[in-house]
């Protein structure tokens, strides 16, 4: 079996929820033992989170938290306090999602642990930073109206959130990109360092073109809707039977479009003939196009316009989706279940191929304490090497 980059790498994951628990689960992808420290007899609010439920908790729970280990400590009783305090100068990593300050308060802290193990990479996951938002409850869905996500997301006049904890995710991402960067610093100089991430700045890092245009014109873009505001048809239009996703990124595909339509004049119309132009007057150019697309179903535009290299297609589901990856040879799933835990659902696969160390690993997540037993007496009888 292939090494993976992070074996024998420990991380501690004091973290809930999903930005701390989804980049933990990477790290767990990549290689690394994640022990998940929970709350005794409640654990991670995420398994209450249904439905849907699994044979041992909720399907949101299993989402972020593949190959752990799970271990009950309760951080206000002195013993396992001290057990978490041992955990943590054992880790490499140590990722937590407390409100500022509340871990250093049980003797967790950055400070207190780097005194005990120099070389740790301690990850802090907020909603608002550390600073003045120290004492905002950082939740995804408050992020994505605060950090205006929500303003440029569904149609003019409602606001919309993104249909997954788009920025929780984009966090978890971030964290490891941090994870990685100071393990290898770590490297050059034997020492760890604090590595904070918090919700706002992921969502604002990730906006993209659309901050760049705020920051451009000073004026704040809004909802469009499936339109792209510099580019059309970017877009769902509408054919005989339903919706057609439409992209078009040049001139070029936009001539080559309207040709296979039988319009090839939109692409000499002056309205039409670049892509500025065709923005600027996007309900004429929609009404021409959705003319001309309602003479054939979704499927056969599809067939015809994909037979010219054009980027479009239906808009699916999600069994719609792992069924497109499944025919592509993308393999997007992995099966988890254990002869003991027959029913446990498969669990997506690790977005990223490597040529030399391939993801192999995965186990089921953990059901609460699973690995109690092991761990504490790991942490209690063995000697660290």
């Amino acid at each position: 079996m292939s090494a993976l980059p992070l074996d024998g790498l420990v991380v501690a994951d004091f973290s809930r929820v999903l930005a701390g628990p989804l980049a933990a689960a990477m790290l767990a992808d990549l290689g690394a033992t994640v022990v998940k420290v929970e709350r005794p007899g409640v654990g991670d609010d995420t398994r209450h989170w249904g439905p849907p439920w699994t044979a041992t908790t909720s399907a949101y729970f299993e989402a972020a938290n593949r190959s752990k280990r799970s271990v009950e400590l309760d951080l206000d009783d002195p013993d396992d306090r001290a057990l978490a305090v041992e955990l943590a100068t054992r880790a490499d990593v140590l990722v937590e999602n407390f409100r500022t300050g509340a871990l250093a308060r049980k003797g967790l802290g950055y400070a207190e642990l780097a005194a005990l193990n120099p070389g740790l990479v301690h990850v802090s996951v907020t909603g608002f930073g550390s600073g003045g938002g120290k004492d905002m409850a950082g939740y995804d869905f408050l992020v994505q109206a605060l950090g205006g996500l929500m303003s440029i997301t569904g149609r003019p006049g409602e606001p919309t959130k993104v249909g997954v904890a788009l920025v929780d995710v984009l966090t978890a991402k971030d964290a490891v990109i941090g994870v990685l960067a100071a393990l290898r610093s770590r490297a050059a100089t034997g020492r760890g360092q604090q590595v904070e991430v918090n919700l706002l700045s992921s969502l604002l890092g990730s906006l993209a073109n659309q901050a760049s245009a705020f920051l451009t014109t000073g004026v704040a873009p809004g909802a469009l809707g499936n339109a792209h505001p510099s580019i059309a048809p970017y877009e769902t239009l509408r054919t005989a039977d339903g919706h057609l996703a439409v992209c078009c990124g040049n001139d070029r595909q936009f001539r080559t479009l309207a040709t296979a339509l039988g319009a090839a004049d939109l692409a000499d119309d002056e309205r039409f003939a670049t892509n500025a132009a065709r923005v600027a007057h996007r309900p004429a150019l929609v009404a021409a196009l959705e003319a001309a697309l309602a003479s054939d179903t979704v499927a056969g535009w599809t067939q015809r316009l994909g037979a010219l290299g054009l980027p479009a297609g239906a808009v699916g589901d999600l069994a719609d989706a792992f069924g497109l990856a499944e025919q592509l040879g993308l393999e997007p799933t992995v099966d988890v279940a254990t002869p003991d835990a027959p029913d446990t659902p498969p669990q997506v696969r690790h977005p990223i191929t490597y040529s030399a160390t391939p993801v192999t690993r995965y186990t089921r997540p953990p059901a609460l304490g699973e690995h109690n037993d092991d761990i504490r007496r790991w942490l209690t009888e063995e000697i660290p090497s």
